[in-house]
């Protein structure tokens, strides 16, 4: 099988997006953009024995590939349109791509994306993916919009995905709740591209709360007071929590792909009756000030995020 056949055979679906005039085939793919909107897009590469382990199962790291650049997307306010996949194989493995493929293509239509175009190669194990979007000119949520006064929220739950990775390292069994924080990350999109006119600035939570919030610190010329006692924690972490007093798992963990938003007190009512009605949860957990530095009471214990190198 040829790098065409393995296109034509495990990746050439159906667009159903009519804004898309051509996808997976050609040199590029053509797509329009409504009037009045601008591209949104976003990147990310997923490396076998850095993002996911040898052993894990081609269906979870296609659906995890699509999710986290998904988040990407959500944390704009934007409505994610398409993506390429670029992808590095050792070998040819039909059942392997079968799964990867199926899951690939599930996720797609469940987030409502479009595949339309990329490459193959041989190499170590890494999926690329570019995901691109739209969004009305100037209404983007940027991370350089918070200001002094501002609440910070996070959505969803922190640590679960890092717990459950610090189990798996050390030989433990985790639970279900914990495998799903971990390879099935939720991304935020209903939730993102409501925010549009409620938030003033927003960041995915990948690299860890501290300093993905810290992105939103230095952008935005600000700091900030968080509050450990308000971070939302699942069950799982919460004992862990209670056990050692190791805040740094929900503080630095990486891999929660939850929103980290800021927006004035004003928008408190809105921001609670947004999650109540999208059923996520959603925490004030602090509050932005003009100190340049973060400040997290509660915990003065080691924070170490991920790094990248």
């Amino acid at each position: 099988m040829n790098e065409f056949d393995l296109i034509q055979s495990y990746f050439n679906w159906e667009i159903t997006d009519p804004s898309i005039e051509l996808g997976v085939g050609d040199d590029a793919a053509l797509f329009n953009l409504n009037p009045g909107h601008q591209l949104v897009t976003s990147t990310d590469t997923l490396v076998e024995g850095i993002h996911f382990f040898k052993d894990a199962s081609p269906s979870d790291i296609a659906y995890k590939s699509l999710a986290v650049n998904l988040s990407d997307i959500a944390a704009m306010g934007a409505i994610a349109k398409c993506f390429t996949l670029s992808l590095t194989l050792p070998k040819l493995d039909k059942k392997w791509l079968e799964q990867f493929s199926s899951s690939l293509k599930e996720s797609s239509k469940l987030f409502h994306v479009n595949l339309i175009g990329g490459d193959t190669t041989k190499g170590p194990l890494n999926i690329t993916i570019t995901m691109m979007g739209s969004i009305e000119i100037d209404s983007s949520i940027k991370r350089s919009g918070a200001r002094e006064g501002d609440d910070i929220y996070v959505t969803g739950d922190l640590g679960s995905a890092a717990l459950c990775l610090k189990k798996i390292k050390e030989g433990d069994k985790p639970s279900q709740i914990e495998l799903n924080s971990l390879n099935k990350p939720i991304p935020r999109l209903e939730l993102g591209s409501a925010l549009r006119n409620l938030a003033s600035s927003c960041i995915d939570v990948s690299d860890g709360l501290e300093q993905d919030l810290s992105h939103i610190l230095r952008a935005s010329n600000v700091g900030a007071i968080i509050d450990t006692n308000k971070l939302p924690l699942g069950d799982s972490v919460n004992n862990y929590v209670k056990d050692t007093n190791d805040w740094s798992m929900p503080l630095c963990g990486g891999d929660d792909y939850e929103l980290c938003f800021t927006a004035g007190k004003s928008k408190r009512d809105k921001i609670s009756a947004l999650a109540k009605n999208l059923e996520t949860r959603v925490t004030r957990i602090g509050t932005i000030n003009s100190q340049k530095e973060l400040e997290v009471i509660g915990f003065s214990g080691m924070r170490s995020s991920y790094q990248h190198f």
